[in-house]
């Protein structure tokens, strides 16, 4: 199949297609003509490295996988110790949110919201100490 409908069929933009096959991580035939043949491989490649992008694999986490996913040898404690790194990973970035949010409230719970121009959240973006004072903004 074409790109378009490997596309539509994987969930992926071409644009992201092109990018796989540049950086090799899916492989098309080439038809007659030069153009990509997408098979029944490359299209379950496609829908795996969308389903790994979105549990917040990185590209070579996703190198990985496909390679595990190949390897008929393959021991299943190397895809879950793979899968338990991206775990940490993204407890990791869920501590780093939740300490914005942390901050933002701060900074929102600090603002009046009224029609003066002094802004609590202007100057801690300006990095003044008290965000309660200062020149308006």
């Amino acid at each position: 199949m074409n790109i378009g409908r490997a596309a539509t069929e994987t969930g992926l933009s071409v644009k992201t297609i092109r990018y796989y096959e540049e950086i090799g991580l899916v492989e098309p035939e080439r038809a007659e003509n030069g153009y990509r043949d997408f098979g029944d491989q490359q299209i379950t490649q496609l829908r795996m490295l969308a389903q790994a992008r979105h549990l917040g694999f990185g590209l070579e986490e996703c190198r990985r996988l496909l390679d595990l996913n190949a390897d008929p040898a393959r021991a299943s404690r190397d895809v879950k110790a793979l899968a338990l790194r991206n775990l940490d990973t993204v407890r990791s970035k869920i501590g780093q949110l939740q300490a914005l949010e942390g901050q933002l409230e701060a900074l929102i719970s600090q603002c009046p919201g009224d029609d003066d121009p002094h802004c609590a959240i202007l100057n801690g973006l300006n990095g003044r100490s008290d965000p309660q004072s200062g020149e308006p903004d």
